[in-house]
């Protein structure tokens, strides 16, 4: 064999690798991570407030350390309102829900604030600038907002009866009219289930 055959001669191929490149490696993983949060999306999605039955229960403590057990309100009617101080709907809302919270505290009512995935210094300086005088405190993990309430967003709120029942789920802003039209029929029956 002369050097030129030598060099002409067609050398095996190295053998084809084995195995996924690093590329296609995160190409997959990118690909399963969306589908999983698209999975996750989905079942919450179709996780929806309890619109009536037994409201969850939960302990909530206020921002004046107070703790309130929503079970223990039984026999009042709840205003639970979800909100939060970048929320632009809950700024308007605010002084309507200090109003009626004024105006009924002492027919047997109990407005409830639950600030949801706010920052707690935000949230005491809306407290202090709407001059909420009504029981508040933050929604830490948001255990009850997330998974006890499934809201979707803020504001959003929950009346329940004197036996603890959710007499009417609201999702948009609340005004001193519609808490009335909403409590009043409750206050007069007693929360009675007719």
């Amino acid at each position: 064999m002369t050097d030129l055959e030598f060099l002409t001669q067609e050398q095996p191929a190295e053998p084809p690798k084995r195995g996924l490149s690093l590329g296609t490696i995160l190409l997959i993983a990118g690909i399963v991570s969306v589908i999983v949060v698209i999975g996750i999306a989905f079942v919450r999605s179709r996780e929806t407030q309890p619109e009536t039955g037994t409201a969850p229960d939960f302990t909530l403590t206020t921002f004046d350390g107070e703790t309130i057990q929503l079970s223990d309100l039984r026999g009042q009617v709840v205003v639970l309102n979800f909100w939060a101080s970048w929320c632009g709907p809950c700024r308007a809302e605010a002084p309507a829900l200090e109003a009626f919270w004024q105006e009924y505290r002492d027919q047997g009512v109990m407005v409830l604030g639950v600030a949801y995935a706010d920052d707690p210094d935000d949230s005491m300086a809306f407290i202090a600038e709407f001059g909420m005088t009504y029981p508040a405190g933050p929604d830490v993990g948001t255990t009850i907002s997330q998974d006890l309430y499934h809201i979707q967003g803020v504001p959003e709120t929950f009346i329940i009866d004197q036996q603890g029942n959710v007499a009417k789920f609201i999702l948009s802003t609340v005004d001193e009219a519609v808490l009335r039209a909403e409590v009043d029929p409750l206050l007069a029956n007693n929360g009675a289930v007719g």
